[in-house]
């Protein structure tokens, strides 16, 4: 019996320890807890254990697929939270980059590379990396107001989500291009029975994204500015370059996230699409660990904060979770994630 008490006392210290002070450790706990209330909510009615992982895993793919584009923006938003920044333009940037490919693509009267006898894949690919460009620009766009031109990044990218929204919506208003059959494999290809491909997309990009953070000195700097700006620009780094270079990289990764929604969907609605991306970017980051206040973060992390957004969300849904309230289930996660932060810098 006391040896009892003893393994239990020993075991829920090690427990507290690692769920206050390892982030990584309390995140895993709480997708495993939530991926199993997926399973039960899913039932277990089924004729054998084969068709209910195979309904569970249709199910689970669904949710990952619906939630790969936000995963994209958020391992970017990581660098950018990291560095003690925000990015509010995410979701308009993606609209805009959304339009773009779609008015060269398009099949119809008015598609530009049509006109211009382009078609097929050279089509795609010309359309794949402008759009890419088109990303790319507007985060430079968006960088240098913040690097150059001093301007919070709050208020900077406030700005740019109005600009980039209002502008794309007054191009766009009475067209709808028509993007060509052909393109949506890019997207929609099977493998097996199942659309993989946005997140497989995901997946490698938060492999890179690893990379850049843990073996770059790109990666480095990044962390360096987000802990102490004063001190890191002391030590030789070029603060303005790198804070630039962030944002300009949040506009490359938005832009193949509007790749991949334009061939998942073969649509896209002006007003609201991409609307509250940034939101849920930004919690998926702080979720999966990311210091708000900058300098602490990992693409790990974020990986598992955005499948946590996704499994709840999931999860709500089958529970029958009036929509409205789901939000406020979202809001609950990323206050006890803060709270959780917080606990961690006091110890």
């Amino acid at each position: 019996m006391e040896l009892t008490k003893s393994f239990l006392m020993k075991f829920g210290t090690w427990f507290k320890d690692r769920w206050v002070n390892n982030l990584l450790f309390s995140t895993t706990l709480i997708l495993v807890v939530m991926l199993i209330l997926q399973a039960q909510a899913l039932g277990f009615d089924f004729n054998s254990f084969g068709e209910w992982f195979a309904t569970w895993s249709r199910n689970l793919t669904n949710v990952l697929r619906n939630n790969s584009g936000v995963g994209i923006i958020s391992l970017g938003m990581t660098f950018v939270i990291i560095s003690g920044g925000i990015d509010l333009a995410v979701g308009s940037t993606l609209v805009a980059v959304g339009a773009f490919i779609m008015v060269l693509m398009d099949t119809g009267p008015h598609g530009i590379l049509g006109n211009a006898g382009i078609t097929g894949f050279p089509a795609y690919m010309i359309a794949v990396v402008l759009g890419m460009g088109v990303g790319l620009v507007l985060g430079e766009f968006t960088g240098v107001l913040i690097a150059k031109g001093k301007i919070p990044p709050f208020v900077a990218t406030l700005g740019t989500m109005k600009l980039f929204r209002s502008v794309t919506q007054h191009f766009m208003q009475g067209y709808n291009p028509a993007v060509p059959k052909a393109f949506l494999p890019l997207a929609s290809l099977k493998i097996g029975s199942l659309m993989l491909m946005p997140i497989i997309y995901w997946l490698i990009i938060a492999v890179c994204m690893y990379i850049v953070s843990t073996k770059t000195v790109f990666g480095r700097h990044i962390y360096a500015i987000g802990s102490n700006e004063r001190t890191a620009r002391l030590s030789g780094i070029n603060v303005s370059r790198v804070k630039r270079r962030v944002y300009v990289l949040m506009g490359f990764l938005v832009s193949i996230a509007a790749i991949v929604q334009v061939a998942r969907i073969g649509s896209m609605d002006y007003a609201n699409a991409g609307s509250g991306y940034e939101l849920d970017a930004i919690a998926a980051v702080i979720v999966g660990g990311t210091s708000f206040a900058g300098g602490k973060g990992s693409m790990v992390g974020t990986v598992l904060g955005v499948m946590i957004i996704a499994v709840m969300n999931n999860l709500l849904n089958l529970w029958g979770v009036p929509p409205f309230l789901r939000e406020a289930f979202k809001g609950a996660i990323v206050i006890a994630a803060v709270l959780m932060q917080r606990k961690e810098k006091e110890l």
